[in-house]
């Protein structure tokens, strides 16, 4: 069998068999319209790393950012956490199966090469391959009805909503990293009130020692001052473990292991009156679970245009060469094939997308209602906090400040026992704490509400300049001369 006679030929056939269709000018228009999808795909397949801000959206340029060593402010925090979160770190990859899904689905189909051999093996004149004809060609499939471009505008919208999805990260961990920063802020401040509440106790119990020693008060009220220094004590060592607690919690937002930083330095008393409700829910337009919305509905869209698309049958040209061994004669074949559409017209996939599509619609509204109301929650425990923390500033904490001092001057002046102090005490320290309580819940419920809004609160007035928490604890004991 000589096949070699007919290569030259059998070229020619696959030179004009295998080159690319010309698409038609709809097609071209809907598939070159879409930017990236008509550049090299090839050159979007990189290092993640490498090609993690390409779009300006998914991956911080800045892959080196430090802890500080020493005070660690809250856009420190929000730094690290965005460039070395572990779980944002997984978008650079999620972004590069998307770029490769959109490379594969504007991929051309393989042509196929087909060899047949026939007439030989049998009887007679057909012995052997003397008579045998053998024609080898190739088939080109060419898809109709521009899939290959509906299916590649499914893939550009597939990869927006990864860039939709990593968006929504992004204010997660920043709501995280917010709440875990102002925890660390409260257990300093709660730290610092149990160590001036010990050093307070200490006083305490000292100048009680001297007056039983001296007969002015009764050897119970060295006892009693003895236990409240014991449980001071305790509220320290509590504050100090939550406070470690803390510090872990919050390095953690950025994948470290043991916080370097010595302590965290914001303006923790600082907070402002909260914005109306309804400005609010204007603004929950800019939160990408709404937003990424627009966009699904776009790509169910391009989904429910490619099954139609399916609908049409594709076709397979093909051609080459015919070899006839007995007279030494070769002859150009060609061949065309297409499924008949009888029974498989793609009716449950148009279906299924039809049904999808409308059911955006319900999704949307669906997540819009669970938005408004966790905005409504929020928005009510922010104003809730608010006003706690005014009330307590204004009013409360100066009240029971003046009530301590006075039962303080009382007791010294032997108005008072120890245990009208003690209560005075009690009552000073269970406020302060209420008032870091009140402030850490403000600002949690302001990272959330940011959170649902997709972006920094814009206040409405400032009641309530920066500030710190007072020093009622700091008036030491006067020993009575």
């Amino acid at each position: 069998m000589r096949i070699h006679a007919f290569m030259p030929v059998l070229m020619a056939a696959v030179v004009v068999c295998g080159c690319r269709v010309a698409e038609s000018p709809s097609e071209r228009a809907d598939y070159g319209s879409r930017g990236r999808a008509t550049a090299n795909p090839q050159s979007e397949i990189r290092n993640p790393k490498s090609h993690a801000a390409s779009e300006g959206q998914i991956g911080p340029k800045d892959a080196d950012a430090k802890e500080p060593a020493g005070a660690i402010m809250l856009s420190d925090a929000f730094a690290l956490a965005l460039v070395r979160n572990p779980g944002l770190k997984t978008f650079p990859y999620e972004l590069r199966a998307a770029e490769a899904r959109m490379l594969q689905a504007g991929l051309w189909p393989n042509p196929e090469l087909q060899i047949e051999v026939e007439e030989f093996g049998g009887r007679g004149a057909r012995t052997g391959f003397d008579a045998a004809e053998t024609t080898v060609q190739i088939g080109q499939p060419i898809e109709l009805a521009g899939k290959r471009a509906k299916r590649a505008r499914v893939a550009a919208l597939d990869k927006e909503l990864v860039q939709w999805d990593y968006k929504a990260a992004r204010l997660d961990v920043m709501r995280e990293a917010t709440r875990a920063f102002f925890t660390v802020l409260a257990a300093q401040e709660r730290l610092a009130l149990t160590e001036r509440l010990l050093e307070l106790s200490r006083q305490a119990q000292s100048a009680v020692a001297q007056r039983v020693k001296a007969g002015k008060d009764s050897p119970v009220d060295e006892l009693r001052a003895d236990v409240v220094l014991s449980e001071s004590r305790i509220e320290r060592q509590k504050a100090e473990k939550a406070l470690i607690g803390a510090r872990h919690g919050l390095v953690a937002m950025w994948g470290s292991r043991a916080p370097m930083f010595e302590k965290a330095a914001d303006d923790f008393y600082e907070v402002s009156g909260p914005m109306p409700l309804a400005e609010m829910t204007a603004a929950i337009a800019g939160n990408p679970d709404l937003a990424r919305w627009e966009t699904e509905e776009d790509r169910r869209r391009a989904a429910l245009r490619l099954e139609k698309a399916q609908a049409v049958p594709d076709i397979t040209v093909g051609g080459g060469v015919r070899r006839f061994e007995q007279t030494d004669d070769a002859a150009i074949v060609f061949g065309f094939a297409m499924p008949i559409p009888l029974f498989n017209r793609n009716q449950g996939g148009t279906l299924a997308a039809i049904a999808d599509l409308a059911k955006t619609r319900r999704q949307y509204e669906a997540a819009q209602v669970r938005t408004l109301a966790a905005l409504s929650q929020a928005t009510s425990a922010l104003a809730a906090a608010y006003d706690e923390v005014t009330i307590s500033r204004n009013d409360v904490l100066p009240k029971a400040q003046q009530a301590f001092e006075a039962a303080q001057q009382g007791y010294l002046q032997g108005k008072f026992d120890y245990l009208y102090i003690l209560d005075a005490q009690r009552t000073l320290f269970r406020t302060q704490a209420q008032y870091v309580d009140s402030v850490e819940a403000y600002h949690k419920a302001q990272a959330d509400v940011e959170r649902l809004i997709g972006g920094p609160l814009n206040v409405a007035d400032k009641n309530l300049s920066s500030g710190s928490l007072p020093e009622p604890l700091s008036q030491e004991y006067s020993h009575e001369k």
